[in-house]
C-alpha cells in the first residue's frame, strides 16, 4: 500500500464529494484495515480537515458540508515553475524525501491537463547535483511561524569555534548562502543583528507572547552581507564576530 501521506490524500478524495462511507467500505477501497482507516481519518483531522465519524459497529465517515476544499487554481506556467523548483530540491538534497513527496501530492490533485504538464516537466528536466544544502524543515516552520506572529526564538547554538551558548533572538528572515541555510535575527544578549547557521542550531523553542517588531536597519539584506555585516556602516553597534 502507499505511504500514510499518500493514503490520507486518497481518503480525502473519497470523502470530498460529500457522501458517507462505512469504515469497511473505505478499508476495501483503500486496501487497508479498518484500524488503518481510523488512523488516517485522525491524521486528516490533525491536518485541519473536518472529518466527521460515528464510532462503534458500522462506523461511518464523512467530510462535514462546511469543509469544501477549493480547487487548486494554477496555470501551466505556474505548475512548470513549482515542479522545477521541487526537482532542484530533490537533486540537491537526495537524502531528504520532503520535496519528492510534495511533488507527488501536488501531481495527484492537479487537473488532468496540468498533470500531463507536471509529468512532462519532470521527464524533460535534468538537474545537476550540487553540494547539498541540507535544511531542517521543522526548523524552517518554527522560524516562519515566529516571524509571522512576532514571537521570539530561543535555541542552543554552537559557533564556528565550537563554543556552545543559549541564544534568545528576534527572528527576521532565513536565507540560503554558500550551501548553508542561515537565520538573520536580532540577538537580544549581544544587542546586535547576527547570522546563525541552521545546522548549528539545536532545541529551538518559540517563546510565548509577541514583541514589538524591530526594523532591519539596512536597506536590504544584500547590503548588510556585502558590507561585512554592517562593519562599514555606523548603525552597527557591535560588528565583531557577527558571522557565527
Amino acid at each position: 500500500m502507499d505511504s500514510p501521506s499518500t493514503r490520507s490524500l486518497e481518503l480525502l478524495a473519497l470523502l470530498q464529494p460529500g457522501r458517507e462511507w462505512t469504515a469497511h467500505d473505505l478499508a476495501v477501497r483503500l486496501q487497508v484495515s479498518e484500524r488503518t482507516v481510523r488512523r488516517d481519518a485522525m491524521r486528516l483531522r490533525r491536518m485541519g480537515y473536518d472529518v466527521d465519524s460515528r464510532p462503534g459497529p458500522g462506523a461511518v465517515y464523512a467530510l462535514r458540508p462546511s469543509m469544501k476544499i477549493p480547487p487548486l487554481l494554477l496555470s501551466a506556467d505556474e505548475v512548470s515553475t513549482i515542479i522545477t523548483s521541487l526537482l532542484v530540491l530533490e537533486a540537491w538534497q537526495p537524502d531528504d524525501t520532503t520535496a519528492a513527496t510534495a511533488r507527488t501530492k501536488l501531481e495527484q490533485v492537479l487537473p488532468r491537463g496540468l498533470q500531463r504538464r507536471a509529468g512532462a516537466v519532470a521527464l524533460s528536466t535534468q538537474v545537476l547535483r550540487e553540494a547539498p544544502a541540507s535544511v531542517d524543515w521543522q526548523l524552517v516552520g518554527t522560524i516562519a511561524d515566529s516571524v509571522a506572529t512576532g514571537a521570539r526564538l530561543a535555541f542552543d547554538y554552537t559557533d564556528q569555534h565550537g563554543r556552545y551558548t543559549r541564544r534568545t533572538v528576534e527572528p527576521y528572515r532565513h536565507l540560503l548562502r554558500r550551501q548553508h541555510w542561515y537565520l538573520i535575527a536580532y540577538d537580544l544578549d549581544r544587542d546586535d543583528w547576527r547570522l546563525f547557521r541552521f545546522d548549528r542550531m539545536q532545541a529551538s523553542t518559540t517563546l510565548p507572547g509577541p514583541h514589538e517588531r524591530r526594523d532591519f536597519p539596512w536597506d536590504s539584506i544584500e547590503d548588510w552581507l556585502t558590507s561585512d555585516f554592517g562593519a562599514s556602516d555606523a548603525r552597527s553597534t557591535n560588528v565583531s564576530g557577527q558571522y557565527n
